[in-house]
């Protein structure tokens, strides 16, 4: 129930995408018409003249002598009445064994005639030109099949969508808040569009760019910003999109791209999460990915291989560059690595400018206090960010976006969604006064972020309440009395149940874990603590820019440390406990105040919390 965590979310910003059209070919239109044509014929071929009648019918028409002439065929007889309209005149039916029909007819004066077998044109129509047809179809596919590296069933083909130079519309004026990167990418703009400037120097321009950063900071955004300014056609694939369960795919796939690409230069070849693609290559008990190291070694021999001067640029994205092999980072392959962080506040407030653009903003809506209240959200977020804003305001009918939309939605992406659930009156209270125990000491220690909001409204997935503070400017370091202070907040909504009930809940164990993982990395990452002094014992290496583990193992260290590291963070803790403690007794009072508060309204401001702690 402690403050929740912001977890970035992963979303392009730009221009709509759309590979290259392909027309048909003139032979799909031929095949078609072809078709059009054998089945007209074959109804016109197999629908006989005239309406049918019943043989027993014709025979009456016979007798009464209702009949001109007629054709006898093998199968049908064919005839004309007499005195009928011209449409109704012909009739048609079956052929009966029948000795004295001659006789009959002779009789009445009826001419009649035989029709020869000759049907060579109804089964030319009728089966033989089909056939070839057929034979025709397998032909083609069978050619398209059996091409060296192409077809219809090979896999040999670059799956990578191909964006022509005047479809890439994303220009540099659509990315903010990340100008550091956009200055070092001006400059392989300026080689796309004037390469003499640079080669009659005798420069050379980087074969490859890494674009590294973490997940929503508009890496891939970035990369069609340098084709739309260069006017170059840009390549578009996934690192994933390379491998595949058979082994020597991948690599024809690498020299298929490099192939398309020298063939339409200048042009731009962006991969997008490299990772997936350029995993360091590793020797295991349990055997290595033959496909993909085989995928990798063509990459780099493919780069090794191509002629920068011809205006080819390689560009890649990843957030886990410490995975890359180091063959890849090596100078003459992606040797410029250009990193693209999470925004500033100024960079906040220029990219909700941009997603701004097409939503109705009401006077009251603060671009400033939004991009001061969102620290930590990366590109990607603050496009959400806006556009749960503009979609809560279309929910409740309001003519355009206002402050109180851009604060719903701000709680609904930290906090989770809002539910509807109805507490028992026990559990209210012990919520209460848990959440104003982290709201109380966060409010009197020195140096923190201040409180903005409490509520113990439930939100996300099992949060009975929050605590929420928002920092007032962008942080980047934080001291050991900071980190304590932190620990004291988060351990405040414990120590508050037992002071007030009495009693201990498992709403705690949120902030339990978070305090013991910040209380172990002031002992083993930082050398925060005087008894181990400044040493790491962390043998958990995380991803430079995602906030998970890469692996379980202990760090190199005896059991003897451990111990010590143990009994470390346990008085850490306890320190921290004792500093929350001390707090809420001297402030006995102001907790039932505040509590009683927070049980009337379920949602207390920061500003009113304060007023009630002075």
């Amino acid at each position: 129930m402690a403050t929740p965590q912001r977890s970035p979310r992963l979303q392009q910003r730009g221009a709509g995408r759309g590979p290259l059209g392909s027309r048909p070919s003139a032979s799909v239109w031929y095949g078609l018409g072809l078709l059009v044509l054998l089945g007209a014929a074959q109804l016109y071929f197999a629908v006989p003249a005239g309406r049918s009648i019943p043989y027993s019918e014709f025979k009456v028409l016979v007798r009464d002598g209702q009949l001109t002439e007629i054709s006898i065929s093998d199968q049908t007889i064919h005839g004309t009445l007499k005195n009928a309209e011209k449409d109704k005149a012909q009739f048609t039916t079956t052929r009966v064994e029948d000795p004295k029909l001659a006789e009959e007819l002779d009789a009445k004066g009826v001419k009649y005639t035989g029709e020869s077998a000759n049907r060579w044109l109804p089964d030319l129509l009728g089966w033989i030109l089909p056939l070839l047809f057929f034979v025709a179809i397998w032909g083609f596919f069978f050619r398209r099949m059996s091409g060296a590296e192409g077809g219809v069933m090979s896999f040999a083909r670059s799956k990578g969508k191909v964006y022509a130079d005047d479809e890439v519309k994303v220009k540099f004026s659509d990315v903010a808040g990340v100008d550091e990167a956009e200055n070092e990418l001006k400059e392989i703009v300026e080689f796309l569009k004037t390469p003499s400037k640079y080669t009659n120097l005798g420069g050379k321009i980087p074969k490859g760019v890494l674009l590294v950063g973490p997940p929503g900071t508009g890496k891939t955004l970035l990369a069609r910003a340098v084709a739309g300014e260069a006017h170059v056609p840009f390549f578009s694939l996934s690192g994933s999109e390379f491998v595949e369960m058979f082994v020597g795919v991948g690599a024809a796939r690498i020299r298929d791209l490099f192939q398309q690409a020298e063939a339409k230069a200048p042009c731009i070849v962006f991969i997008d999460e490299l990772d997936a693609l350029g995993k360091a290559r590793t020797q295991s008990p349990f055997g290595s990915h033959e496909e993909r190291e085989q995928t990798l070694n063509q990459l780099l021999a493919e780069m090794d291989g191509f002629d920068s001067r011809k205006g080819v640029i390689i560009m890649a994205a990843t957030n886990r560059p410490e995975v890359l092999d180091a063959a890849l980072l090596r100078p003459g392959r992606f040797d410029r690595q250009v990193l693209v962080d999470k925004p500033d506040i100024k960079g906040r407030e220029d990219i909700l400018r941009i997603h701004v653009k097409n939503v109705k903003i009401a006077p009251d809506a603060d671009l400033k206090v939004v991009a001061a209240r969102t620290a930590g959200f990366a590109g990607a977020d603050l496009a959400n960010l806006v556009n749960e804003a503009a979609l809560l305001a279309a929910r409740n009918d309001k003519p355009a976006v206002g402050m109180i939309e851009f604060e719903s939605a701000m709680d609904r992406l930290i906090a989770g969604l809002e539910k509807k659930r109805v507490m028992s009156v026990k559990e209210r209270k012990i919520v209460a006064y848990h959440e104003c125990g982290h709201a109380i000491v966060a409010t009197t220690l020195p140096g923190l972020d201040p409180v903005h909001k409490i509520s113990i409204v439930q939100r996300g997935f099992g949060a009975l309440g929050y605590t929420m503070q928002l920092p007032i400017e962008d942080r980047y370091l934080m001291t050991r009395g900071e980190l304590l202070a932190q620990l004291a907040v988060l351990l405040g909504g414990r120590t508050a149940e037992e002071i007030a009930l009495g009693e201990i809940s498992t709403g705690a164990s949120n902030d339990l874990q978070r305090a013991t993982d910040i209380a172990r990395a002031m002992v083993t990452e930082y050398g925060m603590s005087d008894a181990l002094g400044a040493i790491n014992y962390d043998g958990n290496k995380r991803p430079r820019f995602l906030d998970i583990q890469m692996g379980g193992e202990r760090g190199v260290h005896g059991e003897d440390t451990a111990k010590q590291i143990d009994a470390e963070i346990k008085r850490i803790l306890t320190d921290a406990h004792n500093t929350a403690r001390e707090i809420l007794m001297s402030k006995r009072d102001k907790l039932e105040t505040v509590t009683a508060r927070l049980l009337e309204v379920e949602v207390m401001e920061g500003d009113e919390l304060r007023r009630l702690l002075t």
